[in-house]
């Protein structure tokens, strides 16, 4: 049964109360903002893990044949979806690993299935570029992708039918332009570690 408005608000409310940080934070991409949005804080709870599968799933295409969840964050997010819909799920690594069967596709993958990445947090879209590119590059096509919250707000880059749970769009700086850096805010170091970025 497809979610209603009010119970997607309520979840979203939920992930926002988990898992939204203030503070000074360095972005993958460089960029500083005031806002972070910590998807581990909400991935790792097993009741709201559950439930994001659960809507990601009624958004994923009919026709998908295998899904596909990056490294590392969309791991969890990417079997959560699986699970509730059957589907098998492969894991695409930012590289080849070294080692045993050297795959940068992890499970299995057969040339010409169609694709749906699961994605947990987009910020640039760089990530998602680099996982469809490797997915077609295997022969794979890739149909959809579907993230748990979308904070290009739309401007995501990609030609691929696109669709997220959540819309978030919070501002970033470059380093030189940051008024946090102004102010000296000091940034906020991560969870459980002595280090001076949040990445």
């Amino acid at each position: 049964m497809a979610a209603g408005a009010a119970e997607l608000g309520e979840l979203g409310r939920e992930i926002v109360k988990a898992a939204y940080l203030k503070g000074e934070f360095i972005l993958r991409s460089g960029k500083k903002s005031d806002r972070y949005f910590d998807k581990f804080l909400f991935e790792t709870d097993p009741a709201l893990l559950r439930r994001l599968g659960r809507h990601l799933a009624e958004l994923v295409p009919a026709d998908t044949q295998l899904l596909a969840a990056p490294e590392l964050g969309a791991v969890l997010l990417g079997g959560a979806v699986s699970m509730q819909m059957g589907l098998p799920l492969v894991l695409v690594r930012k590289e080849p690993k070294g080692y045993g069967t050297a795959k940068q596709i992890e499970g299995r993958f057969e040339i010409s299935q169609r694709v749906t990445v699961i994605e947990d947090v987009v910020t640039t879209g760089g990530s998602l570029a680099d996982t469809t590119a490797c997915i077609g590059h295997a022969g794979g096509d890739v149909i959809g992708i579907g993230v748990l919250a979308d904070r290009t707000a739309g401007r995501t880059g990609t030609e691929v039918p696109f669709f997220a749970c959540l819309t978030l769009d919070f501002p970033s700086y470059s380093p030189e332009a940051c008024p946090l850096c102004a102010d000296g805010v000091p940034v906020a170091p991560p969870r459980g570690t002595s280090k001076k970025a949040a990445v």
